[in-house]
C-alpha cells in the first residue's frame, strides 16, 4: 500500500484546522504527528490523518445530543480562557 504524505497546507484543508491548533494537538497527543521529509521540511501520513478525521466522525456520533464533541468543546473552553 503507498502512503502519500501531505503538507501542512493540505493537513490544515482537510481537517479545517489552523496551523496552530494543529501543533497544540500534536503537543498533547491528540493529533498524528509529523514526519521528517528533510532538514527543514514535515510532512504527515494520509492515512493517519484520514484516522484522525474518521474518528472525529465517530466521537460525533457517539456525543449526547445537542453536546459538542470533545474536540469543539476542547476549543470552546480554550476560547473562552483566552
Amino acid at each position: 500500500m503507498a502512503n502519500r504524505i501531505l503538507r501542512m497546507a493540505e493537513v490544515e484543508a482537510r481537517t479545517c484546522l489552523s496551523k496552530s491548533t494543529i501543533y497544540a494537538l500534536i503537543g498533547k497527543g491528540r493529533f498524528p504527528k509529523s514526519v521528517p521529509l528533510s532538514v527543514r521540511a514535515r510532512g504527515f501520513l494520509e492515512h493517519e490523518i484520514d484516522a484522525w478525521i474518521e474518528e472525529r466522525a465517530t466521537n460525533r456520533e457517539a456525543a449526547p445530543s445537542g453536546q459538542p464533541g470533545g474536540l469543539v468543546r476542547h476549543l470552546r473552553s480554550r476560547a473562552a480562557a483566552g
